[in-house]
């Protein structure tokens, strides 16, 4: 468990699947990551994010006060092979209120301090303006542009 002043970062569990659920079917949170996803597809990708393995992390992120399900979180391999990268889903009830920078910043922080990760990445569209910016604003540099799933991606990365 990770905490932060006002969050509570968990090992993902069997019964948390109805609020992944909540973010893979909600078109805002998968407008910039390939758009909703069936039922048999969500399935099988939290069948694969609950096998946490030795240099993967997935976390879901609720508040402190209410237990709310605020988001999925992860440490993971990159699509490179070689670098970890951050991620991050929140429902947009959570959009615009720091809860994203609070919990990425705590995820960022526990890879260099618990993890002894030297690098972390993330990976996001152009056009997700809001997530460049929060990454900037985690002291992430922009690195480069690639293409990948038929979209522009910009590659962030920071040092310990």
């Amino acid at each position: 468990m990770i905490v932060t002043k006002r969050c509570v970062l968990l090992k993902l569990q069997e019964d948390d699947y109805e609020d992944v659920k909540s973010l893979y079917v909600n078109a805002e949170v998968r407008k910039y990551l390939g758009g909703t996803v069936e039922e048999e597809l969500i399935k099988a990708s939290f069948k694969e994010i609950n096998k946490t393995t030795a240099d993967s992390l997935n976390l879901i992120a609720r508040e402190k006060n209410t237990n709310n399900f605020i988001g999925l979180v992860s440490l993971d391999a990159h699509h490179d092979g070689i670098s970890t990268e951050v991620s991050y889903q929140l429902l947009p009830t959570w959009w615009g209120k720091g809860y994203a920078s609070e919990i990425v910043k705590e995820l960022i922080n526990y890879g260099f301090n618990n993890l002894n990760l030297t690098e972390i990445i993330a990976e996001t569209q152009t056009a997700n303006k809001a997530s460049c910016r929060l990454l900037q604003k985690l002291g992430m540099s922009f690195k480069n542009t690639l293409e990948r799933f038929g979209e522009k991606q910009a590659i962030y990365g920071i040092e310990k």
